[in-house]
């Protein structure tokens, strides 16, 4: 008896798999999926501008101190995501690596998506659990993705 073949799409674990393309993302390039110590690299200088943002606007306090003082970094860090990100695309960290978020369908971010993801970042185990495109779980639920934009 003859056996079919087919042809097989390699996915995430095959060893040809390319990140992102299961997704209709270019292999490089502008609106690829953004690198691992780009996307780090982003979010260090969003938390440190966070920081100095937050120590100008309320002292010293909120690096040592206790109450309401050692929630204004995150909060911070919340509002800057959320309204770089809904208007731009990209927060300060995200423009300075030169990625950015994108939608799948190819729309404009928008506040409807930069609120709830910046939401889930701030609790810090969605963007911790990961799948072979790179997206974590915050970027799962509302269809986005990390690419580079140049």
């Amino acid at each position: 008896m003859a056996s079919k073949q087919t042809s097989r799409v390699p996915g995430p674990g095959d060893p040809d798999y390319v990140a992102g393309s299961r997704l209709g993302l270019p292999d490089s390039g502008p609106g690829s999926l953004a690198g691992w110590w780009s996307r780090i690299a982003a979010l260090v200088v969003d938390w440190a501008s966070s920081m100095a943002i937050a120590v100008l606007l309320f002292g010293g306090e909120v690096v040592t101190g206790g109450g309401w003082q050692r929630w204004m970094i995150l909060t911070v860090f919340f509002v800057q995501t959320v309204l770089m990100t809904g208007l731009t695309g990209s927060s300060i960290g995200h423009w300075l690596a030169r990625i950015g978020v994108a939608r799948l369908d190819g729309k404009p971010l928008g506040f409807l998506r930069a609120i709830p993801r910046a939401f889930l970042i701030c609790l810090a185990i969605p963007p911790l659990v990961v799948d072979g495109d790179r997206r974590g779980l915050h970027d799962l639920l509302l269809g986005t993705v990390v690419v580079y934009r140049r």
